[in-house]
């Protein structure tokens, strides 16, 4: 077993060697990464991702990015497709081929078969004199000087070089697709990041009930309207003729306050206690906005109104964090 500082030592030299690998690339970026995008970028078919051993991993990876912002893909690992899986390619369809060697066997026999189907063929490759960048349309080089690994065997760097010249695609991708975070939230409806660009106030503060009580409500009737409903608070309503005005807000904190500031409480109403200028939001706002404004202001509820300004009901900060939006 290595000393703590040894161990420490090995992650720093990882951490610089990958580093450099990453810094490099940025020598590689030229008109083949313009013609890269573009051709991605205009296509009328799918991006089919392939490779071989950890190449495979990272191209699953850049599939998974591709998909979700707006680039459909597909990947295909280099085997099974000489087994039957190149049924996955269309005529439109653009394949990108991801290796470090460029020269392994299952790259050499599938490169001419794609070839022979007359796809487009990208190589995101560490060897620009292999087979697979001489037969490719589109060279991405990912050449790496050294491996972190110190026997230079293990794929470390040159795996992080493949993975960032991925996200670099998609990302000029996502540019030139003009590509919102509202597209975003569309393909992850199901994660708290897809719940913070599409949930709403209005999906959240319908399953509480609707406290409120007068101003001239006397102190005890106040308490058991917030304890009965349970959120901590209780919104004061006024009546200006046919029209429900919000008056104030009742919380936990008014009433703590209320103990300290009064020796008697029997003559005390509703308007006493209240706080005056309650926060408010619209129930067409997105939940985080409410959960922003709730950690900006140190509260833990919200009145929820109309475009009217009608009390429509309250949010509680727990609506918001059942949800794993945080």
């Amino acid at each position: 077993m290595k000393t703590k500082e040894e161990i420490l030592n090995i992650a720093h030299q990882v951490i610089n060697e990958e580093k450099k690998a990453i810094e490099n690339l940025e020598n590689f970026i030229d008109n083949n990464f313009y013609k890269a995008v573009e051709t991605l970028f205009s296509t009328q078919g799918r991006v089919i991702v392939t490779g071989i051993g950890k190449s495979a991993n990272i191209a699953t990876k850049i599939v998974s990015t591709l998909n979700s912002t707006g680039t459909p893909a597909i990947f295909m690992h280099a085997a099974d497709a000489i087994h039957g899986d190149l049924g996955i390619i269309q005529k439109d369809d653009i394949v990108i081929c991801i290796s470090k060697s460029g020269n392994t066997p299952e790259i050499k026999v599938l490169i001419p078969l794609v070839k022979n189907f007359g796809n487009t063929l990208i190589a995101i490759v560490g060897n620009t004199d292999s087979f697979l960048a001489k037969e490719a349309d589109i060279i991405l080089n990912t050449t790496v000087a050294h491996e972190a690994c110190p026997n230079n065997l293990a794929p470390t760097s040159s795996t992080t070089a493949q993975l960032v010249m991925g996200d670099a695609l998609a990302v000029a991708l996502i540019e030139c697709r003009n590509f919102t975070a509202r597209d975003f939230a569309r393909f992850h409806p199901g994660g708290a990041l897809g719940k913070q660009l599409y949930m709403r106030v209005a999906d959240l503060y319908k399953q509480n009930e609707r406290p409120f009580v007068s101003s001239n409500t006397s102190l005890r009737d106040t308490i058991l309207e917030m304890t009965s409903k349970r959120l901590g608070c209780t919104v004061v309503i006024d009546t200006d003729g046919a029209k429900e005005r919000i008056a104030g807000i009742v919380t936990d904190g008014d009433l703590r306050r209320m103990m300290k500031e009064h020796s008697s409480y029997e003559t005390l109403t509703a308007a006493d206690i209240m706080t005056k200028t309650p926060k408010m939001i619209l129930d067409t706002e997105y939940a985080v906005n409410a959960l922003n404004l709730m950690r900006s202001k140190s509260i833990t509820q919200l009145i929820v109104v109309d475009d009217d300004q009608r009390y429509l009901g309250v949010l509680h900060l727990h609506d918001i964090l059942r949800e794993g939006i945080i």
